[in-house]
């Protein structure tokens, strides 16, 4: 198997200060690929893959995976540990849209907060395996004390059979899929097949390169969105769209999050669409 990414000596310094050199810049965090049968699931924990927003706390400040600093409550934050932790702000399945506006105000939403958990699952400056680094990281939540602040449940899944009843659980839920961690892996960043998404549909990344007006009900408003791929394919992208990016559109640049069910022979979406903004 694949093990990229390594955490290096200069982030490793970075974590130990208690903050990341830079505000702004993407944090070298752990990125999943797509589980698409290859994996012996016996060699994974399995937890839920949250609809939130990915956030690092750095000891002082939680972060955004693009490296800026969120405004949250200081009693949101008062009782978190001194170490590194990485997870998700959460409300609810379903609830990213809601989650999205709380996160991206530039002055805490104080009653808002009241609903937002951090749910976390990584302990990014602690040795040893994954599965050392999760009871560590639930001794941890638990001694803080925080309500709000939760350690993920990770399980073991003894086969394929059971992993599949797993997905269809939680997406009956409406939840959006399973996330599985190699137990024995070390502390990686980057893209890595230490950590696997299942869903039932499939992910992308892509970038608004232009805006098409809508016609009839959604006339003086956005059609569709235009979106380039990391891989150069461009196409037109209307599904999924909420009447409040219908009527203000993310701009020429904004990161986005698209689904869809395969890839055409030549590479492109087949029925995709909308899924959120890119964590900010």
């Amino acid at each position: 198997m694949r093990w990229n990414g390594v955490v290096n000596a200069l982030t490793l310094v970075a974590l130990a200060g208690g903050g990341w050199p830079v505000l702004g810049e993407p944090l070298p965090l752990l990125l999943a690929e797509t589980e698409q049968g290859q994996a012996d699931v016996r060699l994974y924990l399995v937890s839920e893959k949250l609809d939130g927003v990915r956030a690092f706390w750095d000891g002082q400040r939680l972060l955004t995976r693009s490296g800026h600093a969120i405004a949250a409550p200081e009693w949101f934050v008062a009782g978190f540990p001194r170490q590194a932790l990485d997870g998700e702000l959460w409300i609810g399945r379903g609830e990213f849209e809601r989650l999205s506006g709380i996160v991206r105000r530039q002055t805490a939403d104080e009653a808002a907060w009241r609903d937002v958990r951090y749910l976390v699952f990584e302990l990014p400056q602690a040795p040893g395996t994954f599965r050392q680094r999760a009871r560590a990281l639930h001794e941890l939540v638990s001694s803080a004390g925080v309500p709000w602040l939760r350690a993920v449940e990770q399980i073991e899944i003894g086969s394929r059979q059971a992993l599949e009843r797993k997905l269809d659980e939680v997406v009956l839920a409406g939840g959006e899929g399973l996330m599985l961690h190699r137990a024995d892996a070390a502390y990686v960043t980057g893209r890595s097949d230490a950590l696997l998404k299942l869903k039932r549909w499939l992910d992308a990344e892509a970038t608004v390169i232009g805006h098409q007006p809508g016609r009839g009900k959604y006339a003086g408003m956005l059609g569709a969105l235009r979106v380039r791929t990391a891989g150069g394919v461009e196409f037109m992208l209307g599904t999924g769209l909420s009447d409040a990016l219908r009527r203000d559109p993310p701009p020429i640049g904004t990161q986005i999050t698209f689904r869809y069910r395969e890839l055409t022979d030549q590479g492109r979406p087949r029925f995709a669409s909308f899924q959120r903004l890119r964590d900010l």
